[in-house]
C-alpha cells in the first residue's frame, strides 16, 4: 500500500471534523500525564467536542483553502486539535478551564466562527459564558422589572385594603 493511500483517510477524517465546525482550537499537550489526558478527553467528550492528535502535515493539508487555513501558523510541535460543531466557545472554555489545573496544557490558537485568534484571543473567548447562562441572564434581566412592578402593585393594594 502506498503512503498516499494511508494518509488520505486521515486527511478525510480531519476534513469531516472541520465540515460544519463552529470552532477549532489548537493546544500543546506536552507534559500531561495519562490520567490528566484521560480526564481532559472525558470532559471534552461530555461537552460535545472532538479532541484528536494528528500530524501537523495532515492538518495543514486538510485546512488548505478553508476558513481554518490561518491555523497553519500555529502548527508547530505536538498539537492537539479540538473541533466543535455546536457551541463556538466550548472547546476554548473547556481547554482553558482544564489548563488552570494542568499547567502543562497550553492553548496555541483557534478559529471561532471563521475568525482566527491567537493564544490571547482564545483565552478571551474562553471567558464567554455558555449560551444557556447568557439566556438565563437575559431572562433574569427581563423578568426583574416585571417582578418589581408586581411587588409594588401588591404593596399598594395591601396598603389600600388596610386603609379601607
Amino acid at each position: 500500500m502506498a503512503k498516499v493511500e494511508l494518509k488520505t483517510p486521515i486527511i478525510e477524517e480531519i476534513k469531516a471534523n472541520l465540515d460544519g465546525a463552529k470552532a477549532v482550537v489548537l493546544a500543546d499537550y506536552r507534559g500531561l500525564t495519562v490520567d490528566q489526558d484521560t480526564e481532559l478527553r472525558k470532559k471534552l467528550r461530555e461537552a460535545g467536542v472532538v479532541y484528536k492528535v494528528y500530524k501537523n502535515t495532515y492538518v495543514k493539508r486538510a485546512i488548505e483553502g478553508t476558513e481554518f487555513a490561518d491555523l497553519a501558523k500555529a502548527l508547530d510541535g505536538p498539537t492537539a486539535v479540538a473541533f466543535c460543531k455546536t457551541d463556538a466557545a466550548v472547546p476554548a472554555r473547556v481547554l482553558s478551564e482544564f489548563a488552570k489545573t494542568a499547567e502543562a496544557l497550553t492553548l496555541k490558537a483557534g478559529v471561532v466562527e471563521g475568525t482566527y485568534y491567537d493564544e490571547k484571543g482564545i483565552k478571551v473567548i474562553a471567558t464567554i459564558p455558555s449560551r444557556d447562562v447568557l439566556l438565563g441572564r437575559l431572562l433574569g434581566s427581563i423578568q426583574s422589572p416585571v417582578a418589581n412592578f408586581a411587588r409594588v402593585i401588591k404593596q399598594i393594594a395591601e396598603k389600600n385594603s388596610e386603609v379601607a
